[in-house]
């Protein structure tokens, strides 16, 4: 599988903010990508340089083959960019916005026509073709956008944060969208500070701090790198929680923990799977009620504190690389 991007040593600095810092990574072909990171850690600087929209201070950037700095526009003719904020004229309908956007493509009438109805269909807007964008929700307005990156049939799809601000339903629909942008063959990096957007919509993550990348991989490769499965259990209440945290505690194999907030204990469980039974074997036996008990994995959320020290939603003081 060949290389569809590929940074070296990238550097850039916004007056006294380090934008990046010597950000190197390869990202292959054919698989959707995720870039996370706290605000200020790089992820729309990287994704403008991608798009050729800023040029790095020092280090390469290839996209396909083309270096963004001496063959800017034989990148921008493979690639499609979706930023921050749906960018879609509300006075006019989402088929003349894809029909707009296609003629600006340089596709005469006829093909434009073709494209916006194409994409009405892919995005599921056909019934609100003809309705001016401002009576849309966020998600289809969201989707919409999505649409028009599409007009190009572009080979790389940039998504900077596709779903901030939406609601859940709207989330989910532009989600779906995303899915079957990949299936249809699109490569999609997207840059996301939800934790499960990315464990949902990428087979690959790229971790992104202070303008470096401290970890790549898939979801369950960083998953695993923060330990052991969990067996998690969740009391009828505070005492029932602490006599059970009493009877994994006999158990000898590790110290479990425990949130009396939630009534929830967990123990780190390397046996996996085998452990399990034996954890109810012994609450049973020690006549323990709870409520429920299941075998998980670290969350992405867990991988990302481990790794970064912070959540992605970190201190609001931080400088947003956007106003960079």
């Amino acid at each position: 599988m060949h290389a569809l991007i590929e940074a070296d040593g990238l550097t850039k600095k916004f007056g006294k903010v380090q934008a990046l810092s010597d950000l190197t990574l390869t990202l292959p072909a054919g698989q959707p990508v995720a870039i996370l990171g706290p605000n200020g850690a790089g992820k729309t600087t990287f994704i403008r340089m991608v798009a050729t929209l800023i040029a790095p201070d020092r280090g390469t950037l290839i996209v396909n083959g083309h270096d963004v700095v001496r063959e800017p526009m034989a990148v921008r003719r493979m690639i499609g960019l979706a930023g921050q904020s749906a960018a879609v004229e509300e006075m006019m309908t989402g088929r003349e916005n894809l029909v707009m956007v296609a003629r600006l493509y340089g596709q005469g009438r006829a093909e434009a026509v073709a494209s916006g109805q194409r994409i009405l269909e892919q995005m599921d807007l056909v019934e609100a073709a003809d309705r001016l964008v401002r009576t849309y929700s966020g998600g289809m307005r969201r989707r919409l956008d999505l649409g028009a990156s599409l007009v190009g049939s572009p080979r790389l799809l940039l998504l900077d944060e596709p779903t901030t601000g939406l609601d859940p339903v709207s989330r989910n629909e532009v989600w779906d969208a995303v899915h079957a942008m990949s299936a249809s063959g699109t490569d999609i990096v997207l840059t996301t500070q939800y934790l499960d957007e990315a464990d949902h919509l990428a087979t690959s993550i790229v971790i992104i701090d202070d303008g470096r990348v401290i970890a790549q991989g898939t979801p369950s490769e960083l998953k695993s790198r923060v330990g052991a499965d969990m067996v998690e259990l969740h009391a009828i209440d505070v005492a029932t929680m602490q006599r059970a945290a009493e009877v994994l505690a006999s158990l000898g194999m590790a110290e479990p923990s425990t949130d009396p907030a939630t009534r929830r204990c967990s123990l780190a469980a390397p046996g996996g799977s085998k452990l399990l039974p034996i954890v109810i074997r012994a609450l049973d036996e020690a006549e323990v009620p709870v409520e429920d008990i299941a075998l998980r994995r670290p969350t992405l959320d867990e991988v990302f504190l481990a790794l970064t020290g912070h959540r992605t939603d970190t201190d609001p003081t931080t400088p947003k690389e956007d106003a960079a």
